[in-house]
C-alpha cells in the first residue's frame, strides 16, 4: 500500500501553499534575521566582556588621593643662571612647609621685559608667584597687576613695598594679592592667592638679597 501524498501547508497569511521561490525567501530571511540577532547579541557580550576588564584594571590600580605636587630646585636653577646674569637672583631659604613647584627665566616676556620666576606654594597649599624683572618699566607692571592701583605701602625688615589688592569684582586669575618694590635694576614682584601674613613672610625672607642689590 502506497503512503498517502502529503498535502501543502497552507501558511495562513497567505490562505494558500507556498510557492516554491516564496518557501526559499521565507528561509533566506529567517537565516538572515538569526545571523543579525547573532552578531548583536556578539557585539553586547564584547562589550560587557569590555567593561568588566576595566572595572577590574581600576579596582587593582593602586590610587592616591593626595594631589602630585612637583618639588623644584629652584636655587640650582638660580646659581646656574647667575652666572649669566649681572644682577643678584632672588632666591630665598624657604621655611618649613614651603615649597616651589616652578622655576624659570623668561626672556623678553611680557612688554619685552626679561624675568626670573619662582612659583611657590604655602603651608595653607596657597600660591605665591615671586617674579623678579629686569630693567622693568611701568607698563610690564600694570600688565602684572591688570592696571590695579596701589592701596597701601608697607616696610618689612627694611624694604618698602607696595601693595596691590584685586577688586572683588575683576577677575585676575591668580591675583589677589601683590607686594611690589624696586632695588638696582630689578623689581620685585610677589603675586598670588595666599594671606597677607603669608606674603609678608615671603618678603622677610627676600629682604637681604633686596637691600644688597640696592646697595651695589
Amino acid at each position: 500500500m502506497s503512503r498517502a501524498k502529503r498535502e501543502p501547508r497552507i501558511v495562513a497569511e497567505l490562505g494558500r501553499p507556498e510557492t516554491r521561490e516564496e518557501t526559499a525567501e521565507r528561509l533566506a530571511t529567517g537565516s538572515r534575521n538569526y545571523r543579525s540577532r547573532k552578531t548583536l547579541n556578539n557585539l553586547v557580550l564584547s562589550l560587557l566582556a569590555t567593561l568588566v576588564t576595566v572595572l577590574v584594571i581600576v579596582l587593582l590600580v593602586p590610587r592616591n588621593d593626595n594631589p602630585i605636587l612637583l618639588d623644584v630646585d629652584y636655587q640650582a636653577s638660580a646659581a646656574q643662571l647667575q652666572t649669566a646674569i649681572d644682577e643678584p637672583l632672588l632666591s630665598p631659604d624657604l621655611p618649613s612647609g614651603w615649597r616651589a613647584n616652578a622655576a624659570e627665566y623668561r626672556s623678553d616676556g611680557s612688554d619685552g621685559v626679561s624675568a626670573w620666576y619662582i612659583g611657590l606654594l604655602t603651608p595653607e597649599n596657597q600660591f605665591i608667584g615671586l617674579t623678579q624683572g629686569f630693567d622693568a618699566n611701568p607698563t610690564w607692571l600694570s600688565q602684572q597687576v591688570g592696571d590695579t592701583p596701589v592701596s597701601q605701602t608697607l616696610m618689612i625688615e627694611g624694604v618698602k613695598w607696595d601693595v596691590y589688592v584685586n577688586p572683588a569684582t575683576t577677575d585676575q586669575g591668580n591675583f589677589e594679592y601683590a607686594l611690589v618694590t624696586a632695588a638696582g635694576d630689578s623689581t620685585y614682584l610677589l603675586l598670588g592667592t595666599a594671606e597677607p601674613a603669608e606674603f609678608a613672610e615671603l618678603a622677610r625672607i627676600s629682604a637681604p638679597t633686596i637691600l644688597d642689590n640696592e646697595a651695589s
